[in-house]
């Protein structure tokens, strides 16, 4: 099975929601004073919206850093994505742009750190997305 990686702000409503899952998960780092994450095998990512929900800013400055890495980029399977629908068409949109920019399918929106019924169908996609 393939593995989680997430970034999650101070808040830490991303990483509650991770925790949820009962999967292998890794953080990516959120000060650039940390070593950076290096990812070598398959995963998911797990990101969270940012802004006021026009895209811009949308996808945090260390997931774009994470992804700017090659190695990591390449393990890419899918993106899921956290978020307030109160940004109404820019819920989720960080998924959107990662999908779109790195060709991998944006697997779902979870608001805020999610519902139980989030917990089901994204572990039910991950099961889905690592039998094939």
């Amino acid at each position: 099975m393939a593995s989680v990686v997430y970034f999650s702000s101070v808040s830490g409503n991303t990483a509650r929601f991770v925790e949820k899952l009962g999967r292998p998960a890794t953080r990516i780092p959120l000060y650039a004073s940390e070593p950076p994450l290096e990812q070598h095998e398959p995963y998911v990512l797990i990101v969270p919206t940012y802004g006021g929900g026009d895209g811009k800013g949308a996808v945090p400055k260390q997931v774009i850093r994470f992804l700017n890495d090659e190695e990591n980029r390449k393990h890419l399977r899918g993106v899921i994505s956290t978020g307030n629908t109160n940004f109404g068409a820019g819920y989720g949109i960080a998924g959107d742009i990662i999908a779109r920019k790195c060709h991998v399918p944006h697997l779902h929106r979870v608001e805020i750190f999610g519902t139980p019924d989030d917990v089901r169908v994204v572990n039910e996609r991950l099961d889905a997305l690592w039998r094939q």
